[in-house]
């Protein structure tokens, strides 16, 4: 890792935490890169079953570093066009990690830092964190996080929050389906580890495939082809190594092989 992003691993949990605390862990393209890269390498890790994504001091991203964004304007079309594509790689990246990721959301996320939110599967705050999708104060719209975050929030909320810039609060990002849970900031690691328990309770390749499933779900608009396509899975799944423990588990009252991990 790097002084700006750090990886901690417990076990079979990995946390990856965003470490600029005086710029409120923006990113730049050196940390965008870094980022995409540790995000590869636990996707790719056996050994790692659940991903924490965490920021360090008072904030949890607030979005592009502003030195970063300043060489951008100054840049021209086709360099900007690359660069976008290095934050939707990492976008795209988070999103379908081939692991459970779950945001620990301690403070505010602005801008791409509402993207990668958006991108985890479970995403925890606290009653203090605040949000903004602010691009368009600037003349600009959050195009490359828009995919994940109109997933996470619908098409209506996203049409008013992408055109007002407004902030808001924890309790709008519960309601509007950013957030899946608010606690308070003293029970926010015990929330998170609640989350991590229940997730290693599942099975490995079954947690980490819901997300695949839920994806091929929304984009089949052929409820035939969906319903024959469900059928292989759970039937592969069924007499896949991973079914075969799990049901034979819950047939013998006894806990999976995977759950005493």
């Amino acid at each position: 890792m790097s002084d700006a992003l750090t990886l901690d691993r417990h076990a079979s949990v990995a946390r990856l935490r965003l470490d600029r605390p005086a710029l409120h862990n923006a990113f730049d393209a050196d940390l965008i890169a870094q980022l995409t890269a540790a995000l590869d390498a636990l996707g790719q890790d056996p050994d790692v079953r659940v991903v924490v994504l965490e920021g360090s001091g008072r904030s949890f991203s607030a979005g592009a570093d502003l030195n970063w964004m300043r060489g951008m304007a100054s840049a021209g079309e086709a360099a900007n066009r690359e660069d976008a594509l290095a934050l939707a790689r990492l976008m795209r990246t988070l999103d379908e990690l081939p692991k459970p990721t779950i945001a620990r959301v301690h403070g505010a996320a602005f801008g791409g830092g509402v993207g990668l939110v958006a991108c985890c599967d479970i995403a925890i705050g606290v009653p203090e964190a605040t949000f903004g999708l602010t691009e368009s104060r600037l003349g600009l719209l959050p195009a490359v996080i828009s995919p994940y975050v109109i997933a996470a929030i619908g098409p209506r909320q996203a049409r008013r929050w992408f055109a007002t810039a407004e902030m808001f609060d924890a309790g709008e990002a519960l309601r509007i389906g950013l957030l899946h849970a608010v606690v308070e900031a003293a029970q926010l690691d015990a929330e998170v580890d609640r989350q991590i328990a229940l997730l290693l309770k599942a099975g490995p390749l079954a947690a980490a495939d819901a997300k695949r499933l839920v994806r091929a779900v929304v984009a089949t608009p052929d409820r035939d082809q969906l319903d024959h396509d469900n059928a292989r899975l759970i039937a592969a799944l069924r007499v896949s190594p991973e079914g075969q423990e799990g049901l034979g588990a819950f047939l013998d009252k006894r806990p999976p092989a995977w759950a005493a991990q």
